[in-house]
């Protein structure tokens, strides 16, 4: 053993030594821009591990094995620089410094300016930065990544969209949606038969080159009566003059289930219905252990797969891509797939005078929906009898029957026959294109005229069947039939004139714009009607028509004097079609302005502080989105199948008048802007800070109509105020920063405020409070009310006995007397965040990369409905014929009917989520052919929360059979050529 020991050390060590006399001696000096000695600066030998410090002299010497051929240099504040070796072996170099971050440029509203220049709320998120992993829809990709802005997906479903708000909002029953510019075209809010939850998800995610968020009214104002939500302006990736390259992707993925419901087990359920239960229940119990979540749930696959090219054909800088993404979801037949297609030109002309942007963005999206119904069903059908009856009868499954053999009324129907049986599909289609124009006067090149010719065009139908013999549409006879198609069409001509000039004279930089826009928009929506098996019809709906118009002419100008002061004014008058000829133009002005102190004389000794700038802004923006396109003018909808009148043997269509306001206008958002931003070891560690405060103005909200006023006991108008304020903070480190071995970190942190002001159609009237969002049985659980937070659950406050435990229907008296009523509800808490946090982190050793991202949401409050409403024994059974699983709430309550109001199920939803965890390794070239990369993600880690339900994240607030989100596992491999 020894023997082989020694061979082995000698055969090892004998090319050392060889390799040892065949290393070349490499010798030189770095300075830097000013011809000084750098000391310190990092020197590697690349694909090794062999490296050198240069000495006080910035000399170095090397000695680099044979073969290898480059060297690179780095220092921290300086461009990293990788150069050959002469055939002297002599290397004397010279470092740049680094751009920083305020280099950077970044598009803004009709333009780009340098970050270092902003005087704005502005935060930018590029490739580099975004989530990693199966994406979706476009707004995942920055989720926890910016300040101010809260992404929440609405379900685990992956046909489900986001719920995206930018510092809370500034709406009630209007639009909370931010505008979502793409490429310059300004997108139409909402979503298209056959995909109205997620309509972003038409965008193909890895064609994106970056996504900035306007959040203060001076950025925002150029976009006038629109940016009263903030806005996200989406640039995709253009042509590039470089050499030709060819870049693929495939990520693959499996996701699996996480929390479901908090239900009896089998064993719990058998237990109960034999001790507290009925003869009659007893005689419902089945011998079976059926998991119905089991039978619902699979492990789900996916692929996302993307292909482009990029380069210059006869000089024409061109990209092409084409993608495919493919997901099924958990829940059985849950599916969506897209194709999608993008083409960019950039070619330019007389001397790059005339630039001209051409691109088209196409996709087709092909879903699959699940029943939601399932998930329910999943949670509350028996778990004592089987998935299948063993008869013919309802395609095989068991089913609660009446003593006839039919379907009972209302019962809850087996989950997976109401899978299996019900095919609903859809079509979606959308092509988006801009034609941009840029042009340099040949007289004055400082000026440039700029025009945009945008068109969004989608279409979307779908198709139903329910065979009928199921016994979800039973007694009806099925269901077969088709709806759409719906169009939706979106037109732009966007043209402006930009003078920019740098002043030598007076150490000044001026760039003005002044443009016009032009946007139309229209839906249609063709006779919806429902028909069983037999082609009989069961529903109907009449068709739509809606169309408006926005006219815009605007106007900002940018100062800066002496890199130190700088001035952003803006103004935008908008006319819209929405409103009556009285209230039709708005008018949005903002201004702003900052400080740059680091470019102050006094502050030059402070060289630890690279950049520090104070701002402000103040502006007004509008809100005409979510109040309907004819809503000030009479309209009258005719009466369809079954809602005709009967004169003799006449069937009669009627009209129906449908309520309108017609002085309504748009809202009106008055918001204040402080931050400042700095900057500190050459923005080795980098931030801002931000504090708000904004108005909203005649509110558009639904109230109560007085009598004998209007078609409708609701109307949307304008009532009243709210108040929101909050503030915001980003921190970005690099925490290392070698040749080998880097580090960052990147954390924000929001707090926002809102609160109701107003709520009166009558100046001076006092209203209480306003019943609004989800309900359960009819019940509404939430309340807006004049001084208080918007949605506030409005519920009883539950009593205990001494062990603690609920006492069914004894609750606090508020008003002080004896008998509990309506007046003893009060407000409890609010689904709305008091904090929202970020963190993100990026570590990479040589060709290894690790990265994290989390998120915390505190003071955040669900009402758990799923436990409410299986919580009780009632629940258990609502006819003679089925019995129904309970929650395991019902094992510490004991509860006999459901406490629909009892504050007992709000329970504090407080969490912190990791939301992605990746590590890759990069190959580098391999064979001078391609590069490799390999990445293995995990998405949705884990959820550190005391709710009890399925998930602390839930829309409005309100958990009531919930699709669950899954974990997702992924493997993502990328080639370039």
């Amino acid at each position: 053993m020894i023997m082989m020991l020694c061979m082995s050390l000698s055969f090892w060590a004998t090319p050392s030594f060889a390799q040892q006399a065949k290393e070349r001696l490499v010798t030189g000096k770095v300075s830097d821009e000013n011809n000084e000695p750098m000391a310190g600066v990092s020197i590697l030998v690349l694909d090794t591990t062999v490296g050198a410090i240069t000495d006080n002299d910035g000399a170095f010497t090397l000695r680099v094995p044979e073969g290898k051929r480059e060297i690179r240099f780095s220092f921290i504040g300086y461009e990293t620089l990788t150069i050959q070796i002469p055939a002297d072996n002599i290397l004397n170099v010279r470092l740049t410094p680094a751009s920083t971050n305020l280099d950077e440029i970044v598009v803004i509203g009709y333009g780009t300016q340098r970050k270092g220049d902003l005087t704005g709320s502005i935060a930018n998120v590029s490739t580099k930065d975004f989530n990693k992993g199966i994406i979706s829809s476009p707004e995942q990709l920055i989720n926890g990544k910016i300040s101010g802005v809260q992404i929440m997906s609405n379900s685990g479903s992956p046909n489900s969209g986001s719920t995206i708000r930018i510092r809370g909002g500034a709406s009630l029953n209007a639009s909370n949606d931010p505008l979502i510019v793409l490429d310059g075209v300004p997108l139409e809010a909402g979503g298209i038969s056959g995909n109205s939850s997620n309509f972003l998800s038409l965008i193909n995610p890895n064609d994106i080159e970056s996504i900035t968020v306007l959040k203060d009214a001076s950025s925002t104002a150029i976009y006038g009566s629109r940016a009263s939500n903030g806005v996200i302006i989406i640039t995709t990736k253009k042509a590039s003059e470089k050499k030709f390259s060819v870049s693929f992707s495939t990520t693959n993925s499996l996701q699996v289930k996480t929390q479901l419901a908090d239900m009896l087990t089998t064993d719990q359920f058998r237990s109960v219905v034999e001790t507290e239960g009925t003869a009659d229940q007893i005689a419902l119990l089945g011998n079976s252990d059926t998991d119905w979540n089991a039978e619902i749930y699979k492990i789900a696959l996916g692929t996302d797969n993307n292909l482009s090219f990029s380069g210059a054909v006869r000089k024409v800088p061109c990209r092409v891509s084409v993608g495919y993404y493919n997901q099924d979801g958990i829940l059985k037949t849950d599916n969506s797939e897209r194709i999608t297609g993008n083409i960019s030109l950039s070619p330019s002309f007389f001397d790059d005078f005339l630039k001209v942007t051409a691109g088209v963005k196409g996709s087709l999206n092909n879903n699959r929906f699940a029943s939601g119904n399932a998930i329910w069903g999943g949670a509350t059908f028996n778990p004592t009898i089987p998935v299948y009856s063993g008869s013919e009868d309802f395609g095989g499954y068991s089913e609660a029957i009446d003593n006839s053999g039919t379907p009972v009324t209302s019962a809850v129907i087996n989950p997976l026959g109401l899978l299996l049986q019900n095919t609903s599909a859809s079509t979606v289609s959308r092509m988006v294109g801009n034609f941009d124009v840029d042009y340099k006067i040949h007289l004055l090149p400082d000026l440039k005229f700029h025009a945009t010719l945008g068109y969004d065009y989608a279409e979307g139908k779908g198709e139903v069947y329910v065979p009928a013999s199921a016994a979800q549409y039973y007694l009806s006879g099925g269901r077969d039939y088709a709806y759409g198609p719906q169009k939706l069409e979106n037109k732009l001509l966007t043209t402006y004139l930009n003078y920019n000039k740098k002043l030598d004279d007076i150490n000044s930089t001026v760039d003005a714009t002044v443009g016009y826009d032009y946007q139309y928009w229209k839906s249609t929506n063709p006779l919806y009607e429902e028909y069983n098996i037999a082609g009989e019809i069961q529903t109907s709906s009449a068709p739509t028509d809606q169309r408006h118009v926005l006219i815009s002419y605007y106007g900002r100008l940018n100062y800066t004097l002496a890199s130190r002061y700088m001035l952003t004014a803006t103004i935008r008058r908008d006319g819209t079609s929405r409103f009556s000829e009285d209230n039709r133009w708005g008018t949005f002005p903002s201004v702003a302005v900052a400080w740059r102190l680091s470019e102050e004389s006094f502050m030059k000794g402070i060289t630890v502080m690279n950049n520090l700038k104070l701002r402000f802004s103040y502006g007004i923006t509008g809100q005409q989105e979510g109040i309907g396109n004819y809503n000030y003018i009479p309209v009258y909808t005719l009466s369809q199948t079954g809602a005709q009148y009967i004169f003799g043997s006449d069937i009669i269509n009627t009209y129906r008048p449908e309520a309108y306001v017609a002085d309504l206008k748009w809202e009106t958002t008055r918001a204040f802007n402080y931050g400042f931003d700095f900057g500190f070891f050459k923005d080795r560690l980098s931030g801002s800070f931000e504090y708000y405060s904004r108005k909203t103005e005649d509110l558009l909200a639904s109230v109560p109509s007085p009598a004998g006023t209007n078609f409708e006991k609701v109307i949307l108008t304008n009532v009243g105020n709210v108040d929101s304020r909050g503030f915001e903070l980003t921190l970005n480190a690099t925490v290392i920063d070698k040749p080998d071995l880097s580090w960052s970190v990147s954390f924000n942190a929001t707090s926002a405020r809102q609160t109701i002001k107003n709520l009166s159609i009558i100046k001076g009237a006092a209203v209480k409070n306003s019943s609004a969002g989800p309900t359960i049985d009819s019940y509404y659980f939430q309340v807006l009310t004049e001084g208080y937070a918007p949605y506030m659950f409005y519920v009883y406050h539950q009593l205990y006995d001494e062990e603690g435990r609920p006492i069914e229907g004894a609750y606090a008296s508020i008003d002080d007397n004896s008998e509990i009523t309506s007046k003893d509800l009060y407000r409890y808490h609010s689904p709305a965040p008091d904090y929202i946090f970020g963190f993100s982190t990026a570590l990479q050793y040589r060709n290894w990369n690790l990265g994290a991202s989390l998120r915390a949401s505190i003071g955040n409050y669900v009402y758990n409905g799923m436990s409410m409403n299986t919580g009780a024994f009632g629940t258990m059974s609502y006819n003679a014929y089925q019995l129904n699983n309970l929650n395991s709430s019902y094992l510490e309550t004991g509860f006999q009917s459901r406490q629909y109001l009892s504050d007992y199920y709000v329970e504090n939803a407080s969490f912190l989520k990791m939301d992605n965890l990746t590590l890759g390794y990069s190959f580098g070239k391999i064979s001078d052919l391609f590069s490799l990369n390999l990445m293995g993600m995990i998405q949705n880690v884990f959820t550190v929360t005391k709710y009890s339900g399925v998930d602390p994240e839930v829309p409005d607030g309100m958990d009531n059979s919930f699709y669950p989100r899954p974990r997702i596992f992924s493997l993502s491999i990328a080639l370039g050529f």
